[in-house]
This record gives C-alpha cells, sequence and structure tokens, in this order.
C-alpha cells in the first residue's frame, strides 16, 4: 500500500518521522510524508524528513512559536494557509498514493485543530481515501488537553473516511512519566500501523497466498468511525540462528519478550501457532482499548517468512474473528517477508464500544463552562453532541 503521511503538530511530526526513518532502511519504499507545524523548533527537531518537507504555518500570527494548547487558532491558521500545505503536498507527488493518513496529537493545539481542517480538504481534491491516526492524551496531561481532544475527536471522525485512535492512557506503564514514554509509545505505532500499510507490496520473499492489498484495507475502513488495532509477534528461530534480517527485523523488540505464550507457539504446526498468534493480537493490548465485539468489520494480516505462513492457519483465524464481532465481514491474508519473525495484525474498524472516548467526553463536558448544545446536526458515533465541533 502507498501511503502518503502528513505529520501535524510535535507528536504527529514525530511519528511520521520515524515512519521515514524505517522506510529509507527497505530496498522499496512505500511511504513519503511531511510534517506541518506551527513552532519552527519542533520541525527543525526532525530527523528524517527533508527540510523541503517541513512545513512552517502561521509565521504572521504566532511567530514560528507555536499556538500552545489553543486548538481554534490552530484550526483557523490551517485554513487560511491550506492552499500551502495542498501544494507541498501536490510537490511531493500523488499520483501512485492508494491513501493520506494525518498523524495527530489530539491534546495539543497545532494537530488537534489542524488536522480535522485539512481532512475536508484533501477529501474534497483527492479521490483517494484520508484517514487520520489520533493519539489520546492521558488524563495526567492535564483537563484542557483532554477538552482539546474530545472537540477535536468530534470533529475528525465526520472529516475522514476512518479514524485510528491511540490511547497514550492505556499503554503508558504506571508510574511512568508521559514524557519517557512518548519514544515508547511511539514505537507502538510505527509498529503496528508499519506492518499494516505496507500490506501487498510485493519483497523478495514473493507474494503471498491470499494478498491483502491497498482496496482490502480500504474496504475495512470504508463508512467512517472509530477503529483500533491489534498486534502480535514471535521468534520463528531460536536465539543460536538468529539475523533479524528484513522488514520485520527493523521492528524488532525494543519490546518482544520471550513470554510463555511464544514458547509453546514454537512448539506448535504452522496452523495452529497463527491462530494463536491472532488470538493474541485481538484479545491483547489495542491501540484504544475497546470491547472488540463491537466492531463492524475486521482485517487479519499475518506476516512472516513463506515457510511459516499457512492458508489454512489464516483463514482459521479469520473464522475465529468473524465469530467474535458484531459484523460479518473479515478479510485477511498474508504478507510473506524475509525475517525470523511472524507477526499479527488484527484490524478492528468502526467499533461501537469504547469506555475510553465516553470517559473523554464526560471529564471534556465537565471541563467545559458553558456548553453549547450543538443542534441539527446527525449525532456521531461514540461521540457526544454537547461537546461544540471545532468548525461545522
Amino acid at each position: 500500500m502507498r501511503v502518503f503521511f502528513i505529520g501535524f503538530g510535535q507528536a504527529g511530526g514525530k511519528i511520521v518521522d520515524m515512519f521515514i526513518e524505517q522506510d529509507k532502511k527497505l530496498p522499496k519504499r512505500s511511504f513519503r510524508g511531511i510534517a506541518v507545524n506551527t513552532a519552527r523548533t519542533d520541525l527543525m527537531g526532525l530527523k528524517h524528513i527533508e527540510m523541503k518537507d517541513r512545513i512552517l504555518i502561521g509565521q504572521t500570527v504566532v511567530k514560528g512559536h507555536g499556538v500552545g494548547t489553543d486548538n481554534v487558532t490552530g484550526a483557523k491558521i490551517t485554513a487560511d494557509e491550506i492552499d500551502v500545505i495542498i501544494s507541498a503536498i501536490d510537490q511531493r507527488g500523488t499520483h501512485d498514493v492508494d491513501a493520506f493518513v494525518i498523524i495527530a496529537g489530539l491534546g495539543g493545539g497545532t494537530g488537534s485543530g489542524g488536522a480535522p481542517v485539512l481532512a475536508r480538504h484533501l477529501k474534497r481534491i483527492y479521490r483517494e481515501p484520508v484517514y487520520a491516526l489520533g493519539i489520546l492524551p492521558a488524563p495526567e496531561e492535564g483537563r484542557l488537553y483532554t477538552y482539546n481532544a474530545a472537540r477535536s475527536l468530534s470533529t475528525l471522525v465526520k472529516e475522514t473516511d476512518n479514524t485510528f485512535l491511540f490511547d497514550n492512557s492505556a499503554w503508558k506503564n504506571e508510574g511512568e512519566s508521559i514524557k519517557s514514554a512518548f519514544m515508547r509509545l511511539n514505537d507502538e505505532i510505527v509498529r503496528r500501523f508499519g506492518v499494516l500499510f505496507r500490506a501487498g507490496e510485493i519483497t523478495k520473499a514473493g507474494v503471498g497466498e491470499m494478498v491483502v492489498d491497498s482496496s482490502e484495507i480500504i474496504n475495512t475502513l470504508r463508512g467512517q468511525g472509530i477503529s483500533t488495532v491489534g498486534y502480535a509477534i514471535t521468534e520463528v528461530v531460536s536465539n543460536t540462528h538468529r539475523q533479524r534480517r528484513g522488514f520485520l527485523g527493523l521492528l524488532k523488540d525494543r519490546v518482544v519478550k520471550k513470554e510463555k505464550s511464544e514458547e509453546v507457539l514454537l512448539g506448535e504446526d504452522k496452523s495452529a501457532k497463527i491462530i494463536a498468534l491472532v488470538r493474541r493480537a485481538m484479545l491483547g493490548r489495542l491501540t484504544l482499548p475497546c470491547d472488540y465485539t463491537s466492531a463492524q468489520r475486521a482485517l487479519v494480516l499475518v506476516a512472516g517468512p513463506p515457510d511459516e505462513l499457512d492458508r489454512k492457519g489464516v483463514e482459521k483465524a479469520k473464522s475465529w474473528v468473524e465469530e467474535n464481532i458484531a459484523g460479518v465481514e473479515v478479510r485477511g491474508g498474508d504478507y510473506p517477508v524475509e525475517s525470523n519473525y511472524i507477526a499479527a495484525v488484527v484490524v478492528l474498524a468502526t467499533i461501537q464500544n469504547a469506555p475510553r472516548i465516553k470517559e473523554l467526553m464526560e471529564i471534556a463536558k465537565e471541563t467545559k463552562e458553558d456548553v453549547m448544545k450543538v443542534k441539527d446536526r446527525k449525532p456521531t458515533m461514540l461521540l457526544d453532541d454537547d461537546i461544540e465541533p471545532l468548525f461545522e
């Protein structure tokens, strides 16, 4: 899948920078991206996005110092300078792009305010789907961040074809500061979505028996809403022979640890191994914790060396997922890569029940002194009508 990333604000820019770093290490490039910000120092801190692809906006308003937590100003500056951003995207090239993905932290000012504005304009200009990957702030980041996130999300889900969420509060370790956790959490994001968004690309390992191409992903994510992603990975050879080759080797665990379940996987047949890995991906920690049974659609992707992939295992894993979600559409397949790891990604699309979203909206309503009722607007799935959008 060919993806054009737009990193909006500090968090979004850092994550896209990591995607580009990862992409540069591979023989075939699948990603391209730009970073957009109102703060010059944030753009200068990036390492892998080319300078010409770092777009500073709002210079006449905030003089390159950022908008702080004012996402209304972030939205206004983006609307005023949307032509500058679109021109930068066009110059980078869009002729072979399968989808646009806007990445932003939803608690701050620039990304929180600008992402929905950019999504609206991208959908008007291009035929390709526009997705967002929004980062939800942890409660300890402050009530203003929570309010900004609720307001941004209420707008964002209406302007995109689908919105992935990553909840910082679900991934931060107990006692760990948010600042010290950022790099590790960003790693988690790049790992999961790096595998997903490369699905269908031809590698030296060949073409999968059950190819998951861009159309499969696009059909899974159609119809707007909020989605979450599960992920599991295990080694397929012993430590003695491990070489950490290929794409999945780039995702080697600063996080993968030997667990009892992984040791069992190594002794099972290929089909059982895949089923167990998919179960771990879906029942483990999701990017947004939710009632997985409320998902309307799902996609199962298994990546790894060709001799470890098994069509029967993937089919059984898909059937198991279908039995456990509300909808009946479950797509899936394999993605052969040269690696000593096998990984499973499960996308749960258009979920209906996520307690974290309800909590976010409740805190946001308590924070807002004067709640402005939004009337004559179609209710947005999972979101509360009492939270005013950034714009109509």
